[in-house]
């Protein structure tokens, strides 16, 4: 199994930010993204016509999250 999550490093933890669908003490094979660095890389494949500060705000605010589409 293949899952992308996003995930937050506070206090010397990574956490994720949402539930994962892992048994408690599962072994798993983590690659670490910077997140920010990944929307600024790739806002023009959208067709952006703005700056790359703005596209990296909405794609980066909880608010516009898949979770909260209808």
């Amino acid at each position: 199994m293949s899952i992308t999550i996003s995930a937050i490093f506070e206090e010397g933890v990574l956490r994720p930010l949402q539930p994962l669908p892992l048994q408690e003490k599962q072994r798993v094979r983590i690659t670490v993204d910077d997140a920010e660095d990944a929307v600024a890389a790739t806002f023009g494949i959208i067709g952006w016509k703005g700056d790359a500060a703005t596209v990296e705000r909405i794609a980066l605010d909880p608010e516009f999250g898949v979770d909260e589409a209808p």
